[in-house]
C-alpha cells in the first residue's frame, strides 16, 4: 500500500485475520512464515476487493531521500519503486520477501513453491527490474 491509511487499514485486517487464524497455526513451520502466509493471503485478498489501479510511487513517502543533494537516489529509488510497483502481484509479493531478507526456503515455504523455483524466478525478476529500472535512469 502506498498511503498511509490503506497501510493501517491492511495492517488492521492483517491482525484480525491472524488472530482468527491462530487456531490453525500447526507448527509444523516457523510461526513467523505462518505469520507471514496469513499477511500475504490478507494483502492479496484486500487487494482484490479493493480493485484499485496502481498507484503512483510519491517522493514525499520517502523523505529520507528527497532533499537536494540526494537527487541521483532519489531518481534511482523512484526509477526501481515504479519497476516494483508494475510487477504482478505474485513477483511483487517475491521481491518484498526478498528484500525483507527472507531465504529462498523461506520464500518458497511463504509462496508454497520450491526453492529451485524462488530461485529461478528471482534471477527472471532482477534482471526485469534491472531493464526497467535502466529504461527510465540511466546509471
Amino acid at each position: 500500500m502506498n498511503n498511509s491509511a490503506d497501510k493501517e487499514d491492511l495492517f488492521q485486517e492483517v491482525c484480525l485475520q491472524a488472530w482468527k487464524a491462530i487456531d490453525s497455526f500447526r507448527g509444523e513451520s516457523q510461526f513467523s512464515t505462518w505469520l507471514y502466509r496469513v499477511a500475504l493471503n490478507t494483502a492479496i485478498t484486500f487487494i482484490r476487493k479493493e480493485k484499485r489501479k496502481t498507484p503512483q510511487i510519491l517522493v514525499e513517502e520517502f523523505p529520507e531521500v528527497a532533499d537536494d543533494n540526494n537527487k541521483e537516489k532519489e531518481e534511482q529509488l523512484n526509477a526501481m519503486h515504479k519497476a516494483i510497483t508494475n510487477l504482478n502481484k505474485i513477483d511483487k509479493a517475491l521481491v518484498m520477501l526478498y528484500l525483507e531478507d527472507y531465504s529462498y526456503i523461506e520464500i518458497g515455504k511463504i509462496m508454497g513453491i520450491t526453492p529451485n523455483n524462488v530461485a529461478v524466478k528471482m534471477n527472471r525478476l532482477k534482471i526485469k527490474l534491472k531493464e526497467e529500472t535502466e529504461k527510465h535512469y540511466q546509471f
